[in-house]
This record gives structure tokens, C-alpha cells and sequence, in this order.
């Protein structure tokens, strides 16, 4: 056997020990985070109101169908998010004395909703609005809904999109400016193209917590997933229904998360692969 093969052969036995040592300690810990849950004292109680699979059977197909107002609520905010996200980000950079009311007037806006809570905003906007008598009663609360995320989530995008901007090289800026672009045109066209493509991954890390936080239009009466379970939980004397909301969106996070992660490592590795280069 050649050294060439006796190093494979070894570092193959240690990759199964190594997997095999991970595996056991996995079922270690989980087999006793269970053992602990079902030997405590209320467990009875908590499996008869938290897991009936009967209340889950029944409930899972309608709080299913609701979960589509909240991809209503998610891809209709996230649109509007996108876009007054950047206008926030680039008033917030326009440099000069000209546009310091713009940079003050962004800054206090991502300082303001950025500290306050999510379900205040959607309070106030949801009850609020209506509440001056400026717009027709009957307008459906899923657009207060939307309105009251953008508000919110646009403040914490606005910041991705700043942090993407400012990690474009000066040089890039003064190349475009030396070939006869104006500062406005050297945005479109090399500013802001370069920072989108930087800022994907931490985008979809804040558009997660968007599509959770769309449950929180419920308060304002939106009839969404946490508002079916509510409603299912109420008829059912059983909190199974939550249990089937939570089920939802692992089955849609879970997914997203991963492709975030794919997504940050690919762009790690041609970081470093650049700078080796």
C-alpha cells in the first residue's frame, strides 16, 4: 500500500469515527431532551392540549389555505419594500449641503421605525388611519397590513442597501465619473448594480423575518394563519392548531434559510477566491 492510499484509508476511518461520534451524541442529547419533556409532570396535560393529532388532522388543511393571505401579505410588502428600502439608502448618502434635509429626513425615518415595536406601527397604522375618516371605511385591513410592514422593514432594508453601497470601492465612482457619467447616472448604472448583488444574502435573512412577522396583521383583524388557528383554537378547546401554524412555516423558512446560507458561502468562497487570485 502506497503512503498516498494509507492516508486515504486513515483519513476515511477518522471521517466515519468523526460522524459516527456526531450521530451518537446527537441521539444522546435529543433522547434525553425527550425523556426529560415526557417524564415531567404536566406532560399529560400539555399533549392533550398542544397534540391531538384529531384537532391537527381537521385543522391543518384551512390553516394551510390562510397561509396564502399571508404570502399576499409577504410578496406585496416585500415589493414596496425593495424599492423605498433604496430610496431611503441612497437619499441617506447624497452628499453636499443641498440634500442634508433628505439625509436628515431618511436618517430619522430608519431611526424612528427601526425603534419602534412591529405591532405598535401596525396599531397605529391599522386603526389609525382609518380612524382620521380620510379614506372609505371599507377599505380591506390587508392593505393597512402591508402599508404598516413596509413602514417597518423598509427602515431595517434601507441599511443592507447603505452597507452594500458603501462597500463599493471610491475607485469605481471615479472611474465612472472620469468617462463622463453624472453622479446620479454613476448610481444606476455602477453604484447601486455592484451593492444589490453584494446585498442578496442579508436581504433574504430580513425578508424571513417579514414573512414571520406577517402574522402580526392579525391584530388589526386580517384573517391570516394565526388568526384561522385563533379561530380553530376557540372551537376546538385545543392549542393544536398552533402547532400546525408552526409546522407551515418550518416547512417554508426552513428552505429559505438554507438557500441563504448556500447563498453567503458561494459568495464567501469567490471572495476568498479573488483575493488569492
Amino acid at each position: 500500500m502506497t503512503r498516498g492510499s494509507l492516508r486515504a484509508t486513515r483519513a476515511g476511518g477518522r471521517a466515519v469515527r468523526s460522524n459516527a461520534i456526531a450521530l451518537a451524541s446527537t441521539v444522546v442529547v435529543f433522547g434525553l431532551l425527550a425523556w426529560v419533556v415526557v417524564h415531567a409532570p404536566g406532560w399529560p396535560a400539555v399533549r392533550d392540549s398542544f397534540l391531538d393529532p384529531v384537532v391537527f388532522a381537521r385543522a391543518l388543511p384551512g390553516i394551510a389555505g390562510a397561509f396564502l393571505v399571508n404570502i399576499q401579505l409577504f410578496v406585496s410588502a416585500e415589493i414596496l419594500v425593495l424599492g423605498f428600502g433604496l430610496v431611503l439608502a441612497i437619499m441617506r448618502g447624497l452628499p453636499g449641503p443641498l440634500f442634508l434635509p433628505l439625509r436628515v429626513l431618511s436618517t430619522a425615518y430608519t431611526d424612528v421605525f427601526r425603534a419602534l415595536p412591529g405591532v405598535l406601527v401596525i396599531y397605529v397604522v391599522g386603526f389609525g388611519i382609518p380612524g382620521l375618516g380620510l379614506v372609505d371605511p371599507r377599505t380591506d385591513q390587508r392593505l393597512y397590513g402591508i402599508l404598516a410592514l413596509t413602514l417597518i422593514y423598509s427602515a431595517y432594508v434601507s441599511e443592507v442597501y447603505r452597507a452594500g453601497i458603501d462597500s463599493v470601492h471610491p475607485s469605481q465612482e471615479a472611474a465612472a465619473r472620469s468617462l463622463g457619467l453624472g453622479r446620479f447616472q454613476t448610481l444606476r448604472h455602477v453604484i447601486v448594480p455592484q451593492a444589490v448583488r453584494r446585498v442578496i444574502p442579508p436581504l433574504l435573512n430580513d425578508f424571513i423575518g417579514l414573512q414571520k412577522d406577517t402574522v402580526l396583521v392579525s391584530f388589526i383583524g386580517v384573517v391570516e394563519i394565526f388568526r384561522t388557528a385563533q379561530i380553530k383554537q376557540a372551537a376546538s378547546f385545543s392549542f393544536t392548531p398552533y402547532l400546525a401554524v408552526a409546522l407551515v412555516f418550518i416547512v417554508v423558512t426552513i428552505p429559505l434559510a438554507r438557500f441563504t446560507d448556500w447563498l453567503l458561502a458561494r459568495d464567501r468562497r469567490a471572495t476568498m477566491g479573488g483575493g488569492l487570485r
